[in-house]
């Protein structure tokens, strides 16, 4: 079997100097020349000897895994700068069973899997040449990346029929440099409105639901998730037209074959409507033998458009520790940020002979939120025109132990399910506290979609008033391929909105259900810049596990 290989997307480049002090580094494209479906073993087994020099194997096992064979596309590149007019280049692909109607040019070239290449002498531009060729799978798998085009018509590879169909997505052309990122600010309104998707808990294909229901409360036959899911947030996106959406965690299910088709899929319903968006790991993102590296994931989703995704700073456990700040409309007299949002790697399960058990918050992340949040407190109050009521969030996938404190308060929504976090508590709501955060936002535990304060704290720092906060809030659980059900009662999927009001100083949540036309259990969190104890509205009845 040929070994992995390791072709560089990009090439040695030349460079062109000029009589300017600065010199211009021009770094040539690379170009696809052919292309070829290797299926091991091989017969005769010298079919697929390539020079690992000029060819590239696309990481992804095309029958994902599940054959006694194993089959891979591969593409020969060529730098731009090294092709002559009498060179050929890939200008077009065709997945048919047929041939394609002949070209007036070179003809069509066969390849297993039903693929069909058409060549043509190099132009001097690669305007019209395959620059780039990758695998997706499944019937519902789409490629939200700039001038990828995927191709309707599966590979065909006589494989098993209920595993998802791979599928080619094709770029022609140089690609076009990545827009700037958006910035987050207040709207016109005078309100930003963040919503949270959790546990969507995307498949390599369509998955399964095994326990919707009706409008009525009744139990649905088994059906495709992953459909369901992409429709239930484009619904909710259409309702709401948030300014942000956190994607707060376990994104893909566990134990998938193809990461990157399954992120594709959630994250497409904002880029479709060009709403920023950011995401946080959760303990099922990266379990199994084939799923991408936090690393791998991360470098997908921040080359995404209108991703505000950030990989964190490197020496601090965990991927995707950042803040974002929204900022006051343009023609505001000062661009002084009125909210800072956290995001933090929650990490995943470890082993544990009881109950599952995770690995808490990090004294490395801990450290840096504390200087961060800090330092950006010293820098917003040392300006004149600073806003007192600057609110400040934190989102992050698995709940910290205070969740399912015996003494929690909760307000609005329910705990259908024990609270399932680390047994260590490595104090990070201590800190929380400290820095006047004003709510932690989770996921994972999926019937769980309340919104709890627990008893006044006091400060460490000389200030010794009583004070709420933080709140502790579920996003309960969007997606219909993770569970939404405890013991043998099912719950409505849903989502959860946050809406901040600067001039009031005021944060206002509220949750989007299944079938319900209206707000479902609104709470206001913050008022005039301070963390409310809601008066009356404590949920005698919740179910509080210690």
């Amino acid at each position: 079997m040929l070994r992995v290989l390791d072709f560089p997307k990009v090439f040695p480049s030349k460079t062109a100097t000029s009589s300017t002090p600065h010199t211009a580094t021009v770094v040539a494209h690379p170009v696809v020349t052919d292309l070829a479906v290797c299926i091991f073993p091989t017969v005769p087994p010298s079919t697929c000897e390539l020079d690992p020099q000029i060819w590239r194997r696309i990481e992804k096992e095309l029958y994902l895994h599940t054959s006694q064979q194993s089959a891979w596309l591969y593409i020969k590149l060529a730098n731009e700068e090294d092709l002559a007019a009498e060179d050929l280049v890939v200008t077009d692909i065709i997945v048919s069973e047929l041939p394609p109607s002949p070209s007036s040019g070179y003809p069509w070239e066969s390849q297993p899997g039903g693929i069909w290449v058409l060549k043509s002498k190099f132009s001097g531009a690669i305007d019209q040449a395959v620059t780039e060729v990758d695998v997706l799978f499944g019937v519902d798998a789409v490629d939200p990346r700039p001038q990828q085009v995927l191709m309707e018509s599966p590979l065909q590879l006589n494989a098993q029929p209920e595993l998802p169909v791979a599928r080619l997505s094709v770029r022609r052309g140089r690609a076009k440099p990545r827009p700037d990122q958006p910035t987050l600010r207040v709207g016109a309104d005078g309100k930003f409105k963040t919503l949270l998707i959790s546990d969507t808990h995307m498949r390599t294909g369509v998955g399964v639901c095994e326990d919707a229901i009706d409008a009525d409360g009744k139990n649905l036959p088994e059906s495709e998730a992953d459909p369901l899911t992409v429709g239930f947030i484009g619904k909710i996106l259409d309702v709401e037209k948030p300014d942000l959406v956190v994607l707060t965690g376990d994104q893909v299910h566990h134990d998938i074959y193809d990461t990157q088709s399954a992120l594709f899929k959630v994250v497409v319903p904002m880029i479709e409507r060009s709403i920023p968006w950011v995401a946080v790991f959760g303990n099922h993102d990266s379990e199994g033998p084939y799923a991408l590296s936090r690393t791998e994931q991360m470098s997908i989703l921040q080359n995404l458009p209108f991703s505000l995704c950030e990989s964190g700073p490197e020496e601090v456990d965990g991927i995707g520790n950042f803040y974002l700040q929204v900022l006051p409309p343009a023609s505001a007299p000062s661009q002084l940020p009125l909210s800072t949002l956290y995001f933090l790697d929650s990490h995943g399960q470890i082993p544990s002979t009881i109950r599952p058990d995770y690995d808490p918050i990090k004294q490395s992340q801990i450290d840096w939120f504390t200087k961060t949040s800090q330092a950006l407190r010293r820098t917003r109050e040392e300006d004149d025109n600073h806003n007192p009521s600057h609110l400040a969030m934190v989102f992050q996938h698995i709940p910290l132990p205070e969740f399912g404190y015996r003494g929690l308060r909760i307000y609005k929504g329910h705990r259908r399910e024990p609270t399932e976090g680390p047994r260590s508590n490595s104090g990070f709501y201590k800190t929380l506290v400290k820095e006047r955060i004003s709510g932690l936002f989770c996921g994972h535990d999926h019937v769980n979609n309340f919104c709890a304060l627990l008893p006044q704290q006091t400060q460490q720092d000389g200030d010794k008033t009583p004070q709420f906060g933080p709140w502790l809030c579920h996003t309960g659980c969007t997606g219909f391929g993770g569970y939404c059900s405890y013991g043998k009662k099912r719950f409505y999927r849903g989502a959860r909105v946050l809406e901040l009001d600067p001039s009031t100083g005021s944060l206002k949540t509220w949750q989007r259900v299944e079938f319900a036309l209206n707000r479902v259990d609104e709470l206001v969190l913050v008022d005039s810049g301070a963390v409310v104890d809601p008066p009356g509205e404590e949920d005698k009845g919740s179910c509080i596990v210690s």
